[in-house]
């Protein structure tokens, strides 16, 4: 009888085999944990965008107000004002497209980051622990490295967010010149240029067809890309302080964990990176919304359409009428609004990791 051939050394196939089950298992729970992240990043956007959209609108509002003549003379005038002329739903205008935003910005920021770092560890050869027992904690990188894995789930971010905020954008500023300029004062309210986020994304499409949801698209690369750095480096590196304070004080033989840390610690430290998220690149994020808004501001003023300012050309405008500080208007309320929209961001993304692990 005519003995099978096989290349493989005796045991090789076995071998190959189990390897084969293990890489199985490895790409099965790694897929299941991008699944999660997906929909706890969803969820835990929704909870952050309600919180911190009304400041979103007072900053907007402020960043895009005309340089040659302010309307607001801060954020608290522009809170009153808003109110005042549009009550208290006025804070709300435009929600609808972030809403959607939010849910596939942290979406995409958590199975981002999650996958950056995973890249990096065979990047760096550092051992993946699911190798060695599947189900087990991955190996930890360090803080530069998650920094260089949330910079690069904003770049990922950036794409999602600019046609978002191009249309809320332009949805909350559309009746600041009608209803705040105050040598306009008789006749009727002139009807707002778009009915909403349907009426925003047609006229966009019609005036400059796909291309044109990309408007400032590259500053929002750079806000995302530093931001998503500084928002995953400063949560991650305040959370390893928590734990190393809670180890000093624990019991002997006890391992604390990032997981032992309580609900109000998860807090302070998504606080503390949204803080550092908003404010290490803010002033490209106001030239984003002087660019995302220029045209309906300029039909407000009676002024005839032309092309778009880009990106420098936006920064030098901003600088040559108010100088840095213009550069930074609207900061405050930014940073301020931050802290606990990005606390309940991670405190409900961890809190729901942990009651479906």
């Amino acid at each position: 009888m005519a003995q099978s051939y096989s290349p493989f050394p005796e045991g090789k196939l076995s071998d190959l085999a189990t390897t084969a089950q293990e890489s199985k298992i490895v790409i099965s729970e790694k897929n299941e944990q991008s699944l999660k992240d997906l929909a706890f990043g969803s969820i835990a956007g929704v909870a952050g965008k309600f919180v911190e959209f009304p400041f979103d609108t007072v900053k907007v509002r402020l960043q895009t107000q005309p340089l040659d003549h302010p309307i607001f003379k801060g954020p608290f005038d522009c809170f009153r004002q808003t109110i005042r002329n549009e009550g208290f739903l006025g804070l709300y205008n435009g929600l609808s497209s972030p809403l959607v935003g939010a849910m596939l910005e942290n979406a995409v920021l958590f199975v981002g980051y999650r996958r950056a770092q995973d890249m990096l560890r065979e990047f760096i050869a550092i051992p993946d622990a699911h190798h060695a027992t599947p189900g087990a904690e991955p190996a930890p990188l360090s803080i530069p490295m998650l920094c260089l894995s949330g910079g690069i789930s904003g770049v990922f971010a950036s794409m999602v967010l600019t046609p978002v905020e191009l249309v809320k954008c332009k949805l909350q500023v559309q009746q600041i010149g009608h209803l705040y300029t105050k040598d306009i004062k008789t006749g009727p309210t002139p009807k707002a240029l778009h009915s909403g986020p349907l009426s925003v994304i047609k006229h966009i499409y019609t005036q400059n067809g796909l291309r044109g949801f990309y408007l400032g698209h590259f500053p929002t690369f750079l806000r995302e890309t530093g931001g998503g750095a500084a928002w995953f480096g400063s949560y991650e590196a305040v959370c390893r302080m928590l734990v190393a304070r809670a180890q000093a004080v624990a019991p002997v033989g006890k391992t604390v964990t990032q997981s032992d840390l309580a609900a109000p610690q998860l807090m302070l430290a998504g606080a503390l990176a949204g803080m550092a998220y908003n404010f290490i690149l803010f002033p490209a994020d106001c030239i984003k919304s002087h660019m995302q808004t220029q045209d309906v501001l300029r039909s407000q003023r009676g002024g005839a359409p032309s092309s778009s300012l880009g990106f420098l050309a936006t920064g030098k405008e901003i600088f040559r009428s108010e100088g840095i500080r213009g550069l930074y208007r609207g900061c405050g309320i930014t940073v301020a609004r931050s802290a606990p929209s990005s606390a309940i961001i991670f405190m409900t993304y961890e809190m729901l990791s942990r009651r479906f692990a």
